[in-house]
């Protein structure tokens, strides 16, 4: 059976030049790098390698890296980390409505201990309200944490707009921290963190065909951050427990390749995203784009659409059927089929909302496998809305507005009665 992998937003393939740079350091050179003889020197050398690759990618200095294990445990430790270190100073944190759990669950953890969250609302497409985040800055803020591409409706942010409207704000204390979680974003658009004028930022092997197990921190040199685990001197006494020397140097490897490979990248996989999104409205009825329209500030790979009259746990399983691996969110809800917090977030209605899907696409996607995707799912949602009682009241009825769906509904729907 054909199988079609459109859930690069959860995880990426690994590339195969990826793979024969990490096999060395599995059973050759497998030496602690905290070591002083030969072998740990090796994987020292090889260590230091990959964090200057790994700076490469975002215009960063290599003493700025700090290794983790994921994006999730980046998060953690830039916003914990930074909120302990800064408390002296206040207890005023603001995120976005629609960051990653590692992000909401963190500053949740800090409430408890003190911490007062304010969550910023963006408007319809994702896009932060500037105006809102302006009114929430107070002398005592000490972090703001914005996501710089959601991985699930695929707004970009306009990051270096928001750090200036934090940095020059005359409500604020004498310093401000700045997060931003980019591990939707590194490798796949560009990111200059120098450009961008953020403190802190995270990103993920894994997210740009690069091992699982890999991940980084960059942290604005001289800014203090207090450490999540406690240990010994690795990762500059920032992130204690040994080296994932393999994981790491995979992850050297796939920075070093994203960069090469990123304006080609770009612009093949933003043909197959415009691809499917243009068959998608033209072939299936009564549907809509979330996030914003693929011109404007969308990453390159982001399809997300809902579809009206249909559940989606019945069209991601018939879909799988097919041979054809899709999302439903972010990924650490994939399996809770429940309206996302970043649909509730920009207002998708709830009942339109259980039918959403989304499509995140790779490089190693093809032309072939976008028509293969519209040549299928046409006839899977026409099975499914063949048993929607919802659906035959509209066929009946010509109705375009029933019980549920959203005030956006007219513009978005595609019905031809």
């Amino acid at each position: 059976m054909k199988q079609i992998y459109l859930d690069n937003q959860s995880n990426t393939r690994l590339d195969e030049r990826v793979f024969d740079s990490m096999k060395p350091f599995f059973i050759e050179y497998y030496g602690n790098p905290q070591s002083i003889y030969s072998l740990g020197t090796i994987s020292k050398d090889a260590l230091e390698s990959a964090r200057c690759k790994v700076a490469s990618l975002i215009n960063a200095d290599a003493g700025e890296i700090i290794f983790t294990s994921c994006g999730s445990e980046s998060n953690n430790l830039a916003i914990k980390g930074v909120a302990e270190a800064l408390k002296a100073n206040g207890r005023h944190i603001i995120v976005s409505s629609i960051e990653h759990f590692s992000i909401l669950n963190s500053v949740r953890r800090l409430e408890k201990e003190g911490f007062e969250v304010d969550s910023v609302p963006v408007d319809n497409k994702g896009n932060i309200n500037e105006l809102k985040l302006k009114e929430m800055l107070r002398k005592d803020t000490i972090l703001v944490s914005v996501q710089y591409a959601n991985p699930e409706i695929g707004t970009i942010q306009n990051i270096k707009k928001l750090v200036s409207i934090v940095k020059q704000s005359q409500n604020i204390s004498d310093f401000v921290v700045f997060h931003t979680d980019a591990v939707s974003a590194c490798g796949t658009i560009p990111v200059d963190v120098k450009d961008l004028g953020v403190d802190t930022l995270t990103f993920s092997a894994s997210a740009i065909h690069g091992p699982r197990g890999a991940a980084a921190l960059y942290i604005n040199r001289g800014l203090k951050i207090i450490p999540q685990i406690d240990g010994g001197v690795q990762e500059n006494s920032k992130r204690s427990g040994t080296e994932n020397i393999p994981a790491i140097v995979g992850f050297g490897k796939a920075c070093e390749i994203a960069k090469e490979e990123l304006v080609s990248k770009s612009r093949f996989i933003c043909k197959l995203r415009d691809r499917l999104i243009s068959g998608l409205l033209n072939k299936v009825e009564c549907i809509y784009l979330n996030g914003p329209q693929a011109q404007e500030n969308r990453l390159p790979g982001n399809v997300n659409f809902s579809i009206e009259f249909i559940e989606g746990e019945a069209l991601f399983l018939l879909l799988d059927a097919k041979g054809v691996m899709v999302g439903s969110g972010s990924a650490c809800a994939s399996k809770d089929l429940k309206l996302s917090h970043v649909l509730r977030a920009i207002n998708v209605d709830v009942v339109i909302g259980q039918g959403s899907i989304v499509f995140t696409l790779s490089k190693f996607n093809t032309e072939k496998e976008m028509e293969y995707v519209l040549e299928e799912f046409p006839s899977i949602v026409k099975r499914l809305r063949d048993m929607s009682p919802l659906y035959s009241y509209f066929v009946q009825t010509g109705k375009k507005k029933v019980a549920g769906l959203g005030a956006n509904f007219d513009e978005h729907c595609h019905c031809d009665l």
